[in-house]
């Protein structure tokens, strides 16, 4: 099919593009989905087999007119997760699928199957789908489950199937999507079978139109959606930016915290060995002052101890004398 989107027309069309509903399919690889747009479409147009990669390499837009005359515009998307050019290169082609619908698009058909258990990846797959095109797309999803021919054999209903076994994130998306599902089997070589479960799919898919007040999902809206989307970024990237800033400042101010605590310590430190130094000296003085108080004291009381005993002496020596002149 080549690299390149791809566009099949069987004849050109006149009627009002208005009329025209556009479809979108989308699922895992295995699920049947090429099989489901060839039964929408009446014809093999879309290529399909069982096989473990995926089979549609390219989105690829086919068209058919219904029984009400009515043109109905079906692409047909790669698998998502399990395309061998990688995630990147398949965001890329379901991307282009909306420059494809000129008219926007309708319904966006998720397959599934009964034949398999709901897996991560296609949980995964729809989240990837409403990160990529907002909350939004939700409301144009119709979900549908291939293997009807397995649940009829067993004389089951979709309703019985779910039932009995739907985890928890199926349940929450069927939810999401307004509990729009249905059930599909390609294998039926039943004409009236085919057409009535078409019929069926139709409805929904007018069902969808109507709900969305008749405004399909366009490149306007995966614009705005984009637009929206930058901006949480930026507003994100912003705010990370303004705490790496309050970080810095915090960092600076708490550097500038300890510097000053640092000299305020050095600054304590040194006053309190100067003071202590101060008392030091001062004790040392009044040490210094006390021994030359006591030794003057000291030496006073010796003078006066010489001065009394010298007094005593010369009056020893004057009572002599007057005793000596009496006796003369």
């Amino acid at each position: 099919m080549g690299g390149d989107s791809a566009i099949c027309l069987d004849w050109e069309f006149t009627s009002s593009p208005n009329k025209a509903r556009t479809v979108v399919l989308v699922g895992k690889t295995g699920n049947g989905k090429s099989s489901t747009g060839n039964t929408l479409l009446g014809r093999k147009a879309f290529y399909s087999k069982t096989s473990s990669g995926s089979v549609t390499a390219t989105c690829e837009l086919q068209r058919t007119r219904l029984e009400n005359r009515s043109l109905l515009n079906v692409i047909d998307t790669p698998g998502l997760f399990d395309f061998s050019g990688g995630e990147d290169q398949v965001g890329k082609e379901i991307v282009k699928c909306i420059d494809m619908a000129n008219n926007g698009i309708h319904a966006v058909l998720f397959v599934l199957s009964v034949r398999s258990r709901f897996s991560r990846e296609e949980k995964a797959a729809i989240e990837s789908m409403i990160e990529i095109f907002g909350e939004k797309i939700t409301n144009y999803m119709i979900l549908i489950f291939t293997g009807g021919d397995d649940l009829e054999e067993n004389e089951e209903t979709l309703d019985d199937y779910l039932g009995r076994d739907c985890p928890d994130p199926l349940k929450e998306i069927i939810e999401k999507c307004g509990h729009r599902c249905i059930l599909f089997d390609n294998r039926t070589k039943d004409p009236n079978k085919r057409l009535e479960q078409v019929e069926k799919l139709i409805a929904l898919v007018d069902e969808v139109v109507k709900y969305n007040g008749k405004k399909p999902y366009t490149n306007k809206l995966f614009q705005l959606q984009a637009t929206q989307k930058l901006r949480v970024q930026e507003a994100a990237e912003g705010s990370s930016k303004f705490q790496e800033q309050i970080k810095r400042y915090e960092k600076q101010i708490k550097k500038m915290a300890d510097m000053i605590e640092s000299k305020l310590r050095k600054a304590t430190e040194k006053l309190v060995q100067q003071l202590a130094e101060e008392q030091k000296a001062r004790l040392k003085a009044e040490e210094e002052a006390k021994a030359s108080r006591d030794h003057l004291n000291e030496e006073i009381r010796k003078m006066k101890f010489d001065l009394h005993n010298a007094e005593r002496e010369i009056a020893d020596k004057i009572e002599a004398a007057k005793f000596r002149c009496i006796i003369m």
